[in-house]
């Protein structure tokens, strides 16, 4: 265990709300590890729509809490039970935000979900891929993805859907891909068939897809397209799966992330975090932020315009 003061500065919140309502950077006290937990110096925390979202009352519980799920830093202590990790190490993975009072955006953090960071892995580029690699990856597992599939996601350009895109390629797949103009060009140069979002999608799909799309995945925000990807998977409700529309699913029978049965995939972020140090898989990094600017990288997330991932650095 490192030597270090007891208080650290985290962002948090105290009640819900509007993020840039109830957010706050302010001192805490640092965090122990239980059992199965390790506790980072954090390097690096990236920033999704789920951070937002947990102001506002997903997954409630005990105040306060902090935000911040994807992390990279060094290991600085470890709880009872873990092994094949020890102080010192490079790791990333997922905040335990459900189990204290702070989570990723601070200089200490406990960590549930970790893999090593493998050589040639920058510390930027690692924490901008945990909450992306993993929702991708069980996604294109609930939808059951193979090589025999031609497979529309819908959103690419946002950093699930980005990921998503790579996944099923290296399975093999054809992939057809909504996206506006920041990462078009990037997802046909990974071998994509790219096309607007927007009016009119169902049509445009059928106008540059070579044959019929069996399976859909919508990781865009909610903006009334799910009837049109419906209709791209010929009707049939259980070729499509959301994780961002659940209101309109509902209604139109369409699978969604919280309702499938399909375990959760951190046991692969090893895997991808050694592909993305290979060459083989990336998500792009937009900006990064020192901690005390945590204001700036909440409106240009909410923006809608953050062209990519946004990420904390704590320690500098």
């Amino acid at each position: 265990m490192t030597d270090h003061a007891s208080t650290m500065n985290a962002v948090r919140f105290h009640e819900y709300g509007e993020p840039a309502d109830v957010l706050r950077l302010e001192r805490a006290e640092v965090p122990s590890p239980g059992p199965d937990r390790i506790r980072v110096a954090v390097h690096a925390c990236g920033l999704n729509p789920a951070d937002w979202a947990l102001c506002g009352g997903l997954f409630p519980g005990k105040l306060p809490r902090g935000i911040g799920l994807d992390v990279s830093g060094t290991v600085d202590a470890v709880g009872e039970g873990v092994t094949g990790v020890a102080v010192g190490d490079a790791v990333l993975g997922a905040a335990d935000y459900a189990g204290g009072h702070s989570a990723g955006a601070a200089d200490f953090a406990i960590l549930n979900h970790w893999a090593r960071v493998p050589s040639g892995l920058d510390l930027v580029q690692a924490a901008a891929l945990p909450l992306a690699v993993e929702t991708a990856y069980r996604s294109v597992e609930s939808l059951g993805v193979t090589a025999e599939h031609r497979l529309l996601v819908n959103g690419a350009g946002t950093m699930v859907g980005f990921a998503a895109v790579q996944i099923a390629l290296m399975r093999g797949t054809r992939v057809l891909a909504t996206a506006g103009d920041t990462y078009a060009e990037r997802l046909r140069a990974l071998g994509a068939t790219v096309t607007s979002y927007g009016d009119g999608l169902a049509a445009r799909v059928k106008e540059v897809a070579d044959g019929p799309v069996d399976l859909v995945l919508d990781v865009a925000p909610p903006s009334g397209a799910l009837p049109g990807l419906l209709q791209v998977a010929n009707g049939d409700p259980r070729r499509v799966l959301t994780v961002t529309d659940m209101t309109a699913a509902t209604e139109l029978g369409i699978r969604t992330s919280f309702t499938e049965t399909q375990p959760l995939a951190w046991d692969v972020l090893g895997e991808f975090a050694q592909h993305t140090a290979d060459g083989r898989f990336t998500i792009p990094v937009a900006r990064t932020f020192p901690l005390e600017q945590w204001r700036a990288a909440l409106e240009i997330s909410q923006s809608g315009h953050a062209r990519g991932k946004l990420v904390l650095l704590p320690q500098g």
